[in-house]
């Protein structure tokens, strides 16, 4: 199985980048083919031993989806080489730019899992902290979090860590544009399920990231709440689309925001009913039910 990996960068951190691309080329197993997606910054040079790195630079910030969707494009080619695809790999690994592989047999697990798992179509690596070792509970991208450390399938997955089947773009399209940030991953991973792809958590799959805390200005509350009208009323059944965000709706009043980040929330929720999300194409009941199976029916 070939392997292909998509960085995404605003150019504000080289060393890290550098750093990244260095734990690429030494995976073992077959070179990792790297597209370095500049969004809205020059890239610095990128010469890293042993790995081929390509890069593309955008004139202005397009956000992550679209951002990630242009590195996705890069490996669709035409003719020989192309998998059945249209693709030149057979997947793809999405990576922060200033994260790090921690061990060198993180593409090598990823062939051995979409290999022993035809229906695998993507993996959501584990985050952790390089100096403590420990995992967020909002890295893991299931209801029952406690646990870092055991893998599960899951409905969702981390978008700056994972590892997704060229064949699940080439199927359900790629992430969202509209989205420029928030919930985009949820909105993949739902097509890709609805169509009979599974989502694997791995906790032996790492990915080293210093600890963050989420950022919280007014721009990440509006695209928050728009981006989660946007997410229900693209995929959810009609009966769906209140009760899940009625249930956001209270969750978010529940968690008792500051008055501006509510403010801006109420701003983006209003905004997200009011502006086109894209094509609407509602999953399946068997989907909802398949959601639920797994621990997170989509009202939730």
């Amino acid at each position: 199985m070939r392997l292909g990996a998509v960085v995404l960068t605003m150019g504000n951190r080289p060393d890290e980048l550098r750093a990244l691309l260095g734990s690429v080329a030494q995976q073992d197993g077959d070179p990792i083919e790297v597209v370095v997606v500049g969004n809205g910054a020059p890239l610095p040079e990128l010469v890293v031993p042993g790995l081929v790195v390509r890069t593309v630079e955008l004139p202005e910030n397009v956000g992550i989806p679209a951002g990630r969707n242009v590195g996705i494009e890069a490996f669709r080619t035409a003719g020989t080489g192309s998998n059945t695809d249209g693709y030149r790999v057979d997947a793809l690994l999405f990576l922060d730019d200033d994260g790090l592989l921690a061990r060198t047999d993180t593409a090598e697990l990823c062939r051995e899992a979409f290999a022993a798992d035809r229906e695998l179509g993507i993996i959501s690596f584990r985050i952790a902290d390089p100096d403590t070792g420990l995992t967020q509970r909002r890295h893991v991208p299931r209801l029952r979090a406690s646990d870092p450390m055991r893998s599960s399938r899951v409905t969702t997955f981390l978008g700056g860590a994972n590892a997704v089947r060229t064949a699940v773009f080439a199927q359900v399209g790629g992430l969202p544009d509209e989205f420029f940030y928030a919930h985009e991953e949820t909105d993949l991973a739902w097509r890709a399920l609805d169509v009979g792809w599974l989502v694997d958590y791995r906790a032996d799959m790492v990915l080293h990231h210093p600890t963050t805390a989420p950022a919280r200005h007014a721009v990440y509350h509006r695209m928050v709440a728009r981006n989660r009208v946007w997410l229900a009323r693209r995929n959810l059944p009609a009966p769906l689309v209140p009760v899940y965000l009625g249930v956001w709706f209270l969750l978010t009043l529940a968690r008792r925001p500051s008055l501006p980040g509510l403010r801006a929330w109420l701003g983006g929720f209003k905004e997200g009913w009011a502006t086109p999300c894209g094509p609407r194409r509602p999953m399946k009941w068997a989907t909802v039910w398949r959601l639920s199976r797994l621990g997170r029916p989509p009202i939730i």
